[in-house]
């Protein structure tokens, strides 16, 4: 249940509405007539809120819980407590997802210039953009319509973002061109200098990183991440990709469409990822690879090789994932003074 001294739902909403947000079909009974005020997990929603049931796991916290409402699959109908109203989807959790945004949509922008802030005279700024306390933006930046940059935010030199995209707190944008609905989380380094230098007994020889982070529309890139720029190619971030919280990302690595990387993974510089690849926490990308549409990296592994697509790998090194826990079943086996069977 969201504490009201940080979130406040806009709702009521009666399930008709509730129905049409989540294309549901409200089943027929109880509750046509009520309205609820906001959403909550099956264990501490109230009468008053929307639940949802999505994992079969939880359908004992289903059949106990005391939410108003809920969106289900029509298998699992037939456990909701007596008197639940209940909304019928073939995917309720995008259902839900649907309906907590209405309930919590995000703030709207409204134009603000704070007084502290520092604009170079240079810089474009949409009239409808607002720039909060402390933030720096640099001579020919370009921030688009309804735009929101946070406070102590730094936009660099150059820097074009586009329309409604938010910059939290504290990020630091250089050497960037960031597209529209973009939403950049507090202490999020884009755009500085890639890690490449020649290796010289004499000394070591930095290497100009003149290319660019191109950020495609739609993406999100959690607090605390980096990605470099380019050295000549630029490091492009696909359009529609999650990226967690302190994730690294390295120069000329290219994302597809869709990606996700998760927290504290890395990926290595000139490495592609093709599209809807997904990056487990902690794992490790080497660079200058290439992996497959559709790949998927367990978390903590470490990918010294090609992934080729569609393909689920595991363990350090990488190797297709059943391999690695099939390797891990044995050594398991082999620690425990067992015998193995001739085939393994």
């Amino acid at each position: 249940m969201a504490d009201p001294r940080f979130f406040t739902p806009s709702g009521p909403l009666g399930l008709d509405q509730l129905a049409a947000i989540a294309g549901a079909e409200p089943r027929p009974g109880a509750g046509r007539a009520r309205a609820y005020r906001g959403v909550a997990a099956l264990a501490e929603a109230g009468p008053d809120d929307v639940s949802f049931l999505d994992n079969p796991r939880y359908l004992d916290a289903f059949a106990a819980t005391r939410a108003g409402c809920a969106l289900v699959d029509r298998r699992y109908a037939d456990k909701a407590p007596q008197g639940m109203a209940l909304l019928l989807t073939d995917k309720p959790y995008k259902g839900f997802a649907l309906v907590a945004r209405a309930f919590f949509p995000d703030e709207q922008v409204r134009p603000l210039r704070h007084r502290s802030a520092v604009v170079d005279d240079a810089a474009k700024l949409a009239d409808s953009a607002r720039i909060d306390a402390g933030a720096v933006i640099a001579a020919r930046a370009e921030i688009g319509e309804r735009c929101w940059i946070g406070p102590n935010a730094v936009i660099g030199e150059g820097v074009v973002i586009g329309d409604d995209t938010r910059i939290g707190a504290c990020a630091v944008l250089a050497c960037c061109l960031i597209g529209k609905r973009v939403l950049i989380h507090p202490g999020v380094c884009i755009g500085n200098r890639g890690f490449g230098f020649a290796i010289d007994p004499e000394g070591y020889i930095p290497i100009p990183q003149t290319g660019r982070v191109v950020v495609e529309d739609d993406v999100e890139i959690g607090a605390n991440s980096a990605i470099d720029r380019g050295m000549g190619p630029d490091t492009v971030i696909g359009r529609g990709c999650m990226i967690d919280n302190q994730v690294m990302i390295g120069h000329n690595a290219r994302l597809g469409p869709g990606c996700i990387v998760i927290a504290q993974a890395g990926i290595s510089g000139s490495t592609k990822l093709g599209r809807h690849v997904i990056v487990a926490a902690k794992a490790g990308l080497a660079g200058h690879l290439t992996i497959g549409d559709g790949a998927r990296i367990a978390a903590a592994s470490g990918v010294m090789r090609d992934v080729p697509a569609g393909t689920s790998v595991a363990g350090i090194p990488a190797m297709p994932a059943k391999q690695h826990f099939r390797q891990v079943a044995i050594l398991g086996r082999l620690a425990r003074g067992g015998k193995l069977a001739k085939d393994e």
